[in-house]
């Protein structure tokens, strides 16, 4: 009964999938960098005087330093192609989408890490950032970094095929370390209020108020609920896939209705990217050709058209007056670049720049065990999990166009 019942589950996400897919191919804008130029801001708003994100290591520039976590990337060779060469925590080999879209909007070229950063009073006044990588809408997914000694699960380094050497090794050797959970969405929420006391303080509570509720807020989040809480681990199989993808949307509703209690009023959401086509995900369910994964790509789906219809309903709703909440499609963009790689001069779009490129990520994409690629812009992945800068800014380019800037 149960794989019956699983089977008509499967077949029920084909057919949702398959139907969203067609209405977005008959209104689908042009996904090419040579799309048109970007949407006119709407005559009543003005440039944001600060962006302040929220999210995972999609757009975590560094919080996770300050975290005693094994999802960090502080090391070479990350951030080689950052100023300075630093690897300040980004997981990238630069500027990751938060940055861009700053530099974009003429606020400023970086945003910076609220933890285990020196902030001047400029930074606080033009935003900060509180991602974390390794979260998401589930509050679940920032705590499973789960070890035992005879079952090590990594999160995010999940992408680590459980036969190979180093995976057995890595268990043994971190059984014994203490560990912390990333920062939850709720975490990065408690941050915000102590950042709007620090603004407070700083520009006095009426322009404080002000900058809070004309700043533009990016909120990126969800890929690893679906990629490992839900695919991954067994910790929330209680769901079948539709019920977890529904429960996942209302973690972002309330995230969302929260964040706007807060003080947020232009808020940006972006869907989850073609899941079954990064890296990682091609090398644990790809199959031996390492193939994207038709069932994690048609989760993404429904999951992004669930997620755009509630953000949709509660923008400018009676129960939020005055929002102006957008939902940000990364899907449709990003697996053009996947599928077309030459249309955007990329050579390799199937596995990243560090090392093999099929599995690491975080610790394993180290400059002693992993060497990077010679040309990271001819990749669009950098590890296995992240794009490259150029891969970041061509993605960035096109939503811009289709979005606008605010």
């Amino acid at each position: 009964m149960a794989s019956k019942r699983a089977a008509v589950s499967r077949s029920l996400l084909v057919a949702i999938a398959m139907a969203v897919l067609v209405r977005r191919l008959c209104c689908a804008v042009d996904a090419s960098p040579t799309a048109a130029a970007a949407a006119p801001p709407a005559g009543n708003q003005t440039r944001p005087p600060a962006l302040i994100v929220f999210g995972d290591s999609i757009v975590d520039p560094g919080n996770n330093n300050a975290l005693t976590t094994l999802i960090r990337c502080n090391f070479p060779p990350y951030g080689q192609d950052f100023p300075g060469h630093n690897a300040t925590g980004r997981f990238s080999n630069g500027r990751v989408p938060s940055d861009i879209l700053a530099s974009r909007l003429g606020i400023k070229e970086y945003v910076p890490a609220y933890l285990g950063t020196e902030l001047s009073d400029l930074d606080l006044l033009t935003g900060v950032n509180f991602a974390s990588g390794g979260c998401g809408f589930d509050p679940l997914t920032a705590q499973l970094v789960v070890r035992t000694c005879n079952s090590c699960i990594f999160h995010i380094s999940d992408s680590i095929p459980y036969h190979t050497g180093f995976k057995n090794t890595a268990c043994r050797a971190i059984c014994h370390l203490p560990y912390q959970s990333v920062l939850t969405m709720d975490n990065q929420l408690d941050l915000f209020k102590e950042y709007k006391s620090k603004l407070a303080r700083i520009a006095g509570a009426a322009r404080a108020g002000e900058i809070v509720r004309t700043s533009q807020y990016m909120v990126v989040t969800g890929t690893d609920d679906l990629a490992n809480t839900y695919f991954t681990t067994p910790f929330r199989r209680e769901y079948d896939l539709e019920s977890y993808i529904a429960f996942v949307v209302r973690c972002a509703s309330e995230f969302v209705k929260k964040l706007y209690g807060h003080g947020a009023r232009r808020i940006n959401v972006t869907g989850a990217p073609p899941v079954g086509c990064v890296p990682s995900q091609r090398t644990n369910a790809g199959g031996l050709a390492r193939e994207c994964v038709a069932l994690y790509n048609q989760a993404a789906v429904v999951y992004n058209a669930a997620l755009e219809e509630e953000i949709k309903r509660l923008n400018g709703s009676a129960e939020l007056p005055g929002s102006v909440l957008k939902y940000i499609d990364l899907y449709t963009p990003l697996l053009d670049m996947i599928t077309r790689p030459a249309a955007y001069g990329f050579e390799v779009t199937n596995r990243g720049c560090c090392g093999t490129g099929v599995f690491e990520v975080t610790l394993t994409c180290n400059r002693y065990t992993a060497d990077a690629c010679r040309d990271p812009t001819k990749f669009l992945f950098w590890d296995s999990y992240h794009l490259t800068e150029r891969g970041y800014d061509l993605l960035m380019e096109q939503i811009i166009n289709r979005y606008g800037l605010f």
